[in-house]
């Protein structure tokens, strides 16, 4: 996480956890020239649209007073969704045996996407069940990893 995500974290837990959510992440990124805080939140039976409003109109002041982020930005607040992206530890420890979509930097194989049960995490390196085999791929080739919904 960056300083700035890192701050806007801290200030919007306890928000977020006060409205009955936990915080899933908040990212901070330029997209076709303009900035965005997003903010992304989870609830037990899922995030609903009351949730992100609520939610967004008690942060509002508090991002505003704590002044985090110098420039200006548009601000976000919304469900981390059902194909969520899986980044910090406790993520993965509360997903095994779930299905993900594993995308790489490069191919192996030939293919840079892999879907799977997630069966390890392990210092960044992740292990998948797929086809009858285990697959593993270290940190440095995964590029991302979500969980993923089949229909």
């Amino acid at each position: 996480m960056s300083k700035i995500t890192e701050k806007v974290f801290a200030l919007a837990r306890p928000v977020v956890e006060n409205e009955g959510c936990s915080l899933w992440d908040v990212d901070y990124l330029r997209e076709a020239g303009t900035w965005y805080l997003r903010i992304y939140i989870d609830k037990e039976g899922g995030v609903s649209i009351d949730d992100c409003e609520r939610i967004s109109r008690a942060l509002d002041p508090i991002l505003d007073e704590a002044d985090p982020i110098p420039e200006s930005y548009v601000f976000e607040v919304g469900s981390a969704g059902a194909e969520r992206e899986l980044k910090r530890p406790s993520d993965f420890e509360q997903f095994l045996g779930h299905e993900v979509e594993v995308k790489l930097y490069k191919p192996l194989k030939g293919r840079k996407t892999y879907v799977g049960t997630l069966a390890a995490y392990e210092d960044g390196a992740v292990t998948i069940s797929a086809a009858g085999e285990d697959l593993r791929f270290s940190a440095e080739d995964t590029a991302q990893v979500r969980l993923h919904v089949s229909f």
